[in-house]
């Protein structure tokens, strides 16, 4: 919508690398909307925290231009300082005051905001981050987890414009990856400031981004929402190329420690991760994970057997793999077969076939 509130950004950058004989160039040109979550994905090297630096004015490149919510940050001869970006930013590692107290780290930020924050916004933070019972300790006392739970508490009350967070659970084991995961999306839906997100996942993006910048070498890929770019048979994910469905849970089976998903098209049974009944998730499902057969198969160990339709092929001859698009009612998936496979069922665009998907393969 053209009266929405965007952030607009062009920047245009060469940098030689110091251990490499060569140069990095970033070339970007893009408009994303300046609410929810905007995930920027690129594998290493692709420019993500460069990008993400330039926005907080961290880096300055000279041929940019940075607007905000129709506010100009750079252009032509105006730069503003990071100081006067009202930017949050997280960092991979939490950064806090080793001498301060969790409280204390919290009231930096408190004081250093542009506008008051309530009380009740304050205590809704801290009980959502559950950091109610960390106040009284030290950063040396915290696990990495509960320390990048304050940073994150710390951004927020700064009350910024943006909230930057470059990848902020890179330094996570598994376990507290998951904790975090689930304290940030809880905090998108109450939180209502744009955030900007750099992640290598596409698991973490699968679960919080509602807008996606792909980047690659320095450029944009592909960029739009998270759903469409996903089931894109020209967006490059590597490994983890696959789609993601958004829907509700609507039924157990609990002798089996199943729950029932369904979206716009059909449904899934996947793995019960505790949900609630009506509870709204997202789930991945990878293009490798996804068999294509002519008939339904009855018989099969596969529990998630869908009617679908061939929409695209994308093959090359000097590869043995091919992407097949398929359609199961408004929702798009994404299958890897061999192209042998592909010339044994005489798949083509507008052909009914059924897709098969196990369970234990469907990412939350």
């Amino acid at each position: 919508m053209a009266n929405q509130p965007q952030l607009s950004a062009k920047f245009s950058l060469t940098r030689k690398q110091k251990s490499q004989n060569h140069c990095f160039e970033l070339a970007v040109d893009f408009s994303i909307p300046f609410r929810g979550v905007t995930a920027i994905f690129g594998h290493s090297g692709s420019g993500k925290t460069t990008l993400l630096r330039l926005i907080a004015g961290l880096e300055k490149c000279q041929q940019g231009q940075l607007i905000v919510d129709q506010h100009i940050w750079q252009q032509a001869e105006v730069f503003l300082p990071t100081h006067q970006r009202t930017v949050g930013y997280v960092f991979q590692e939490p950064s806090l005051f080793d001498h301060l107290t969790v409280t204390k780290n919290l009231q930096y930020a408190l004081k250093r905001a542009d506008s008051p924050v309530t009380k009740t916004h304050y205590n809704e933070v801290i009980q959502l981050l559950a950091l109610d019972t960390l106040l009284t300790r030290y950063p040396t006392q915290l696990s990495g987890g509960e320390k990048q739970r304050v940073a994150i508490a710390r951004a927020i009350f700064i009350q910024p414009t943006v909230l930057l967070m470059d990848e902020p659970l890179a330094s996570l084991d598994g376990k507290h990856k998951a904790e975090i995961l689930a304290y940030l999306e809880s905090l998108t839906a109450i939180v209502n400031i744009p955030i900007i997100y750099v992640s290598h996942s596409v698991d973490e993006i699968m679960r919080l981004a509602d807008h996606v910048l792909v980047l690659e070498a320095g450029k944009i890929s592909a960029q739009g929402n998270v759903f469409d770019v996903f089931s894109r048979l020209d967006t490059r994910l590597g490994q983890d190329k696959g789609v993601v469905l958004s829907g509700k849970i609507v039924a157990f089976e609990p002798q089996w420690r199943l729950a029932k998903f369904e979206f716009s098209g059909g449904h899934l049974w996947l793995a019960d991760h505790d949900f609630n009944l009506n509870q709204e998730i997202r789930v991945q499902v990878k293009a490798s994970d996804i068999s294509v057969t002519n008939t339904c198969l009855d018989d099969s160990s596969v529990l998630n057997r869908l009617a679908a339709k061939v929409v695209a092929i994308s093959e090359q001859a000097e590869h043995a793999m091919a992407l097949v698009q398929l359609s199961v009612g408004d929702s798009q998936f994404i299958a890897q077969l061999t192209r042998k496979s592909i010339a044994s069922l005489a798949l083509s665009p507008d052909n009914e076939v059924w897709l098969q998907v196990k369970s234990t393969a469907i990412v939350r």
